[in-house]
């Protein structure tokens, strides 16, 4: 298989669309990632997957904690921010647990960092969750390359 067929294959896995953010000398820092997952509810834990080669893994190994930010349907320009496909916009951040969230965002988890795994050309980070705050809105929604919007149904 190519690597083209690989990543059509991973594509057809729709995802919450996610920034994660830290704080280094006083500057918050942020990236969109889909690679986020819970991995444990007692301890608390998730994981997020971050290219080796990315400033923001270094930035995460200085600060030695961060926060994963799932967005709102109306977040796409901030996703596209943090991805580095918009130049300028004035994203709102609040505080949860003294980390940098975002605000507007469906959920906010704080977490400090509780390990790391290399695997391949990225390296896992295990997030020890040390508060979470929600807001009931619908998700921004990545499938097949694309954005695209949940809509909320009531289940009979």
């Amino acid at each position: 298989m190519d690597d083209r067929q690989f990543r059509n294959a991973m594509g057809k896995f729709a995802t919450s669309v996610t920034v994660i953010a830290t704080e280094v000398e006083g500057q918050i820092h942020g990236m969109t990632a889909n690679a986020f997952m819970s991995i444990s509810m007692n301890p608390k834990l998730i994981v997020i997957s971050v290219r080796k080669q990315s400033s923001m893994l270094d930035l995460l190994k200085q600060s030695k904690f961060f926060s994963v930010n799932v967005l709102a349907s109306n977040q796409k320009d901030v996703s596209a921010y943090f991805a580095n496909q918009l130049k300028e916009l004035e994203v709102e951040f609040a505080r949860l647990d003294g980390k940098p969230v975002i605000k507007g965002a469906i959920a906010q988890v704080s977490c400090e960092i509780a390990g790391e795994h290399v695997e391949g050309d990225h390296t896992l980070i295990i997030g020890n969750v040390t508060d979470v705050h929600l807001e009931d809105e619908a998700p921004l929604i990545f499938y097949e390359g694309k954005y695209c919007t949940l809509a909320k149904e009531t289940l009979v």
